[in-house]
């Protein structure tokens, strides 16, 4: 290959940033009503994520059952299958 690489390297950000103000660097504090504005969003979010129906012990217990004897009877329609099929 004829082509050749430079070896110094510049960064150049993009877009460039401009050189930051006396007043922009002073420490900023949260006001306490940003802080309450902020626990009452993330409060309306998490009410807002809730499961819509509380399930129960014994309903959750009926899912498993009902997912167990699913799959148990899924199991047995395979051993049908494959103990009916001609083996060659």
């Amino acid at each position: 290959m004829s082509t050749t690489m430079s070896t110094a390297t510049s960064r150049r950000d993009h877009p460039p940033d401009p050189a930051p103000d006396a007043t922009r660097m002073a420490h900023h504090r949260v006001s306490i009503a940003d802080r309450i504005a902020l626990q009452l969003g993330v409060a309306l979010i998490k009410w807002g994520r809730r499961p819509r129906l509380i399930q129960t012990r014994e309903r959750m217990a009926a899912v498993v059952e009902h997912r167990l004897h699913e799959q148990s009877r899924e199991r047995a329609a395979e051993r049908a299958l494959h103990l009916t099929v001609a083996r060659h």
